[in-house]
């Protein structure tokens, strides 16, 4: 992953010597795209630097302000991870503050060290975002998973976890919204990235609540399968 090259057999050459019609055969290396290997914590990142340059420390409190963990996999180890891969890549790289010791900053660490996204890192980004995986996968939530084996559990057992359900999701939804309104407040539009997120996350929220409590009158009711089919094993 550190290596920005590979080199395959067929991506060979070979070079004529002269004088004595000796053969040597060389390697062209073939670039590999470098946002194939850029990972989730590595996009956040890079997106973050280049609204403003930021140190390590800062990325990880501007991060944890805006609720990062409700939307990206990313830790606060991965943030200095990451920051020191991009360096290596050139996709961010250091720069003067303004305030006084940058020279100490720069020789620093990542947590100290101020970056901003380069033009490279620009690109990498903006081509990773054109992944067709980002609109072509679906989640897999524990609540599903449950549901699919609920079957196996006592009737109480799985009125209470609806019941869980519901006030968990009541009390994000609640959260939400107050997330919401402060967006609104620091954006001053609604036509935001931070926005249309976030107002998705309440409809979807909205969506299940109303679902759970279909749910919660059907239990009941529930009846295992008329016809049930498997798969047939032929030797």
């Amino acid at each position: 992953m550190g290596r920005p090259y590979v080199t395959s057999g067929r991506e060979q050459g070979v070079v004529r010597g002269r004088g004595r019609g000796r053969t040597q055969r060389t390697h062209r290396l073939k670039p590999v795209p470098r946002e194939r290997m850029l990972t989730t914590p590595d996009l956040v990142l890079l997106s973050l630097l280049a609204e403003k340059p930021m140190h390590g420390y800062e990325a990880n409190l501007e991060l944890e302000r805006r609720e990062v963990r409700d939307w990206a996999g990313i830790s606060r180890p991965q943030v200095y991870y990451s920051l020191e891969k991009l360096a290596r890549w050139r996709m961010v790289r250091a720069v003067e503050s303004g305030e006084p010791g940058d020279g100490l900053r720069r020789r620093a660490g990542p947590d100290r060290r101020v970056y901003e996204t380069t033009e490279s890192g620009r690109k990498a980004l903006a081509g990773a975002l054109g992944r067709e995986a980002w609109t072509t996968q679906r989640e897999r939530p524990p609540f599903l998973t449950w549901l699919a084996l609920s079957w196996q559990a006592s009737p109480g057992v799985v009125r209470r976890q609806v019941e869980r359900r519901r006030k968990y999701l009541s009390a994000e939804l609640a959260r939400e919204r107050k997330v919401l309104r402060s967006i609104y407040e620091e954006v001053g539009h609604p036509y935001h990235e931070a926005v249309w997120a976030v107002s998705l996350a309440i409809a979807e929220m909205q969506t299940e609540l109303g679902w759970l409590g279909k749910l919660a009158r059907e239990l009941p009711r529930r009846a295992r399968a008329k016809r049930p089919k498997y798969t047939e094993v032929t030797d």
